[in-house]
């Protein structure tokens, strides 16, 4: 039996119900003068056979998990998939009405109709084999020397991929009003540098497999056997040897040891062997006077592997970077090699998603900008942007004061970080002003074809950006994407406005219970937080890399952020791969404090306040399992392997269970306590914000 401490302590016990009785009982539960309630999508989640205090992942999540397997053609399934297909319906709607209207050319109807179009027209497609990439093939037969590799190489940069390294333009890290360019180690055809070297069974046998990939890759492109063993042993040496020079992941998290300002002309000497104007100028940035380098030793080394490797051998790679880029819209037969050896043999993937999903999804990735106007005016709910901004404001207010009541910052400190906070810029629902796409050619003649024109769009429009003020009204991501972020540059947090989108609650919104622990904590604190974790804490109001802290401040934080680090590198995942507790520690930090914003945020709300149960549920218990729904995700374990290795967020159940362990409200509402497997003394929890 399940015992609700404060502030519920007046429910009566019949009320309650048994939150650990089958979930069944659960959505009849009824109060005094109500009429019994509806199944409620929480309730139908709950598998009753799990302690809370053991799993709560589990216990809120599982028999959604046991009624909906992992799809063959899925590496995961949850609450994004779900929302991912019910966005990818209404996409599909957009595309089909487009392919079957007759737009005017150039118009935004057209382009979405011809695109989707040619990604359908496999009979096309297949026809055309590689034949569409004969004369980029050909370009590599003919270089001369190191300095046409360098050149080539810029110029895969703009139409399918990242060869050598990566490059982009950004607002300046300590000057945030001005685009800069960055360069960064990159290069890689498998994930992460780490996977070149890792000793676990599933990191080997990945890695055995990658250069079986490589060769039947040559092999399709039109190499024998001997060839294609030479080409794919070839590329290996080339990425093994960028990967010993390329910084581990976390290393990747310090924006100060990562910024690193070079005139033009003062790094191309360093690097005398690699043409630094030559790349520049294959990327429309021949102008350019200074670079930011994020990890210089591995430029120092690119200097060196200019002689070390053979020009053929420098081609072979080129080969390969343009064949992995382009290689999903090609026929099929290399389309079915990249997915067997990125879906499958990475992923655990069993087959491929319909190809109406994969097509969707890639013109929504291109021409989400055009998707968007007709998505925001014909699928989302009404009141989408202002329900969102109300629990913007609300998390943004219990920040406020939850600052000035730290016990561990100085009042110094404390009105900087309020100031900062004051500053952050809230981007709700959908960009007042698009993107102007009139230039990007679209047509139905070829799939791969509209594919490498769109990202030359792309990126000739991020590369447009340097020499101008930075244009803090562009949004970096479409109203139909599930996700938010936090740019610390801009001290913005950006929402979506599909994030509204809870299922089971499409005809209605859902309770504010479920909303303000979905969107106020996962979402709006979440991203407030990044503004204060271990690298947005670097940044001031301006968006500048600037320490704004006293030392005695800074070192208090670091020491609440190394616990954060050491309670989740105890997490295991699967097999023996632990969280990296340094890699993830902005997203754990982020997740820690948004769901502790979310749930005051809640406390001032009619619903808590009023103590209304609904579906058998108090409002506390509402919240905390809509947090849970909130990362109701179930992975493949090389999914997660993939994921423990490569990504700086936890997986889902440690993005529940991990913040929620820090919580005394948690522990109250479930009654968990010392001996319970999910218990943390108070002694190790961790209360930054």
């Amino acid at each position: 039996m399940l015992v609700l401490s404060s502030p519920q302590k007046n429910v009566s016990m019949n009320k309650l119900i048994c939150i650990a009785a089958a979930a069944t009982l659960l959505s009849a539960c009824t109060t005094q003068n109500q009429t019994p309630v509806a199944p409620d999508e929480l309730v139908q989640h709950i598998d009753s056979s799990v302690k809370p205090g053991d799993d709560f992942f589990m216990f809120a999540n599982g028999k959604w998990f046991a009624t909906h397997p992992i799809p063959e053609s899925e590496r995961s399934n949850g609450i994004f998939r779900t929302i991912t297909d019910t966005i990818n319906s209404s996409i599909l709607q957009i595309c089909e009405n487009a392919t079957s209207a007759y737009a005017a050319k150039g118009s935004n109807e057209q382009k979405i109709g011809d695109y989707y179009f040619s990604g359908m027209d496999t009979t096309t497609i297949e026809k055309e084999g590689i034949e569409p990439l004969k004369e980029e093939f050909t370009a590599i037969d003919n270089l001369k020397d190191f300095n046409d590799v360098v050149r080539y190489a810029g110029h895969l940069h703009i139409i399918c991929g990242s060869p050598m390294l990566s490059m982009y333009v950004n607002s300046d890290d300590k000057i945030s009003s001005k685009n800069a360019i960055f360069l960064w180690q990159g290069g890689l055809g498998l994930p992460d540098r780490d996977y070149y070297f890792n000793t676990d069974e599933r990191t080997k046998k990945i890695r055995e497999e990658y250069p079986n990939h490589l060769k039947k890759m040559f092999a399709l492109i039109g190499n024998d056997e001997a060839k294609a063993a030479a080409a794919a042993d070839d590329v290996y040496k080339i990425e093994l040897a960028l990967a010993k020079v390329s910084r581990k992941i976390e290393d990747l998290r310090d924006p100060f040891k990562n910024y690193n300002k070079y005139d033009v002309k003062t790094f191309e000497t360093r690097i005398s062997n690699v043409p630094l104007n030559t790349f520049l100028e294959a990327v429309n940035l021949g102008n350019a006077d200074t670079v930011i380098v994020g990890q210089p030793e591995f430029f120092d080394y690119l200097n060196k592997a200019s002689k070390e490797f053979s020009l053929d051998q420098w081609k072979n790679y080129l080969r390969w970077n343009l064949i992995h880029g382009l290689a999903k819209y090609l026929n099929s037969a290399i389309e079915l090699e990249n997915f067997r050896f990125y879906g499958t043999v990475l992923n655990g993937t069993k087959e491929q998603r319909p190809r109406w999903k994969r097509v969707v999804e890639d013109t929504n990735g291109q021409l989400g900008e055009l998707i968007g106007q007709v998505y925001v005016e014909k699928y989302l709910p009404k009141g989408t942007k202002e329900k969102l901004m109300e629990i913007g404001n609300a998390i943004k207010a219990v920040y406020k004061d939850r600052i000035m009541k730290l016990d561990w910052m100085s009042d110094v400190t404390k009105q900087k970080a309020v100031k900062k906070l004051d500053a952050i810029i809230m981007k709700v629902g959908y960009p007042d002003k698009w993107k102007d796409l009139s230039a990007m050619e679209i047509d139905r003649s070829s799939y791969v074809a509209n594919v490498i024109r769109s990202n030359q769009w792309h990126t000739n429009y991020m590369i447009s950006q340097y020499g101008k003020p930075v244009d803090r009204t562009i949004w970096h991501m479409t109203p139909q994407t599930y996700n938010a972020y936090y740019n610390p540059s801009n001290n913005e947090i950006v929402v979506p406005a599909c994030n509204i989108i809870v299922p089971g609650y499409e005809k209605t919104m859902a309770d504010d219970a479920i909303l303000y622990s979905i969107i106020g904590g996962s979402t709006f604190g979440h991203e407030f937080t990044h503004g204060f974790d271990d690298q947005g804490s670097k940044y001031d109001e301006f968006g500048n890399l600037n320490n704004w802290w006293t030392p005695e401040d800074s070192a208090r934080f670091y020491a609440k952020t190394g616990a954060v680090v050491n309670q989740y590198n105890q997490y295991v995942v699967v097999d023996s791969l632990r969280i990296n507790g340094s890699q993830t520690q902005g997203e754990n930090i982020a997740d820690i404090g948004g769901i502790a914003m979310g749930l005051e945020a809640f406390k001032k709300t009619a619903q808590y306040k009023e103590n209304k149960m609904i579906a058998g549920l108090t409002p506390s218990q509402r919240f905390f399992l809509g947090y849970a729904y909130a990362w109701m995700v179930n992975m493949r374990p090389e999914a997660l392997a993939t994921r423990v290795l490569t990504d700086v967020h936890s997986p889902a159940k440690y993005r529940v269970i991990g913040p929620l362990v820090n919580m005394p409200e948690f522990y109250e509402t479930f009654g968990i306590k010392e001996g319970d497997k999910i218990f943390l003394p108070e002694s190790q929890r961790v209360h930054i914000w």
